[in-house]
């Protein structure tokens, strides 16, 4: 536990896209909350100051970048800037969701790996460590060559889905992958709930986006009569996790729930996959401008910051 002389060493910055994310971490932690006053002009410029000074504190900036992607990132890097000046002892970034991380190499000639540019911008402006949630891919985080940590949700996603998820039948549900990129996190949440898991073959068509799941490698016997929860790290226009479902119930699953870290949701995304069969869509509250985040990503956010802050005072 942290020591109450470190606690009032920590000085919680909130991000304009993660009030609540701070001020659970804040509460939890015993540590002080400082309030940022955001401006944003009529031309889309953003003018953002930190309300307290917080020279000589550890400060943990907590922004998540979803969209408007651009400008929550501007202001996560205009928050490290004020308390470069301001004279931190230690400044961690914490973005719960980060974005970028999806282009995390060079698919066309000629293309900025957008990702290996955001990490050094973070480091440029002033970050000392970096957390985040359930990125996109390992390569994502290869990028930082300051300390950087990638923290898993499926613990607190799979808590959630053995209490709070209304189940009709006796057998435990079927945990399933939408794609082979994501089985190890559908094994993660199985081995948890100490249930079966399946992933699905997705391929997607290049020229038009359409995405086809075959089903011959998928054992019907696991699926039939049995509720399932699809896993994924993101939602974003919905595309998979509909064809996911569609599929499914086509052999002859119960219930669906669709269950992720990040629900970007795009456009009617929500529509479209209720509309394929899903009974219930549930993701953390790394994106919290939706209705969709009922799982607190904040115990684990608090369980890292105490330790990253415990051993940067002790060396």
């Amino acid at each position: 536990m942290l020591g109450l002389l470190l606690k009032k060493q920590i000085a919680i910055i909130s991000g304009p896209s993660s009030l609540a994310k701070s001020s659970n971490v804040a509460k939890a932690m015993n540590a002080e909350i400082v309030p940022t006053d955001l401006k944003i002009y009529s031309d889309g410029e953003n003018r953002i100051r930190i309300t307290k000074h917080i020279e000589g504190k550890n400060c943990v900036i907590i922004q998540s970048t979803y969209p408007p992607t651009d400008r929550h990132l501007l202001q996560a890097l205009m928050l490290i800037k004020n308390c470069v000046d301001d004279r931190a002892a230690n400044i961690i970034v914490v973005i719960p969701y980060m974005a970028y991380a999806r282009q995390d190499k060079a698919f066309l000639e000629g293309e900025v790996v957008s990702m290996d540019l955001v990490a050094k911008l973070l480091e440029v402006c002033g970050t000392k460590q970096f957390i985040t949630v359930d990125i996109h891919s390992r390569l994502a985080l290869s990028y930082f060559t300051i300390s950087a940590f990638d923290l898993s949700s499926i613990p607190l996603l799979a808590n959630y889905s053995a209490n709070m998820l209304k189940l009709d039948n006796n057998d435990l549900p079927l945990i399933v992958s939408p794609d082979y990129g994501g089985i190890r996190r559908a094994q993660d949440f199985s081995r948890i709930l100490k249930t079966d898991m399946i992933a699905l073959k997705k391929t997607r068509d290049r020229r038009t986006g359409q995405i086809f799941i075959d089903e011959k490698e998928m054992d019907p016997k696991l699926v039939k009569n049995r509720d399932a929860i699809i896993v994924d790290d993101i939602i974003s226009t919905g595309g998979t996790i509909a064809e996911a479902c569609k599929t499914l119930k086509k052999n002859g699953s119960g219930k669906v729930y669709a269950m992720c870290t990040h629900a970007l949701l795009i456009g009617d995304s929500a529509n479209k996959i209720k509309a394929a069969g899903i009974e219930e869509i549930i993701a953390t509250n790394s994106v919290s401008n939706n209705e969709f985040a009922k799982v607190d990503v904040s115990p684990v956010i608090c369980e890292a910051l105490g330790t990253l802050i415990e051993d940067a005072s002790s060396s």
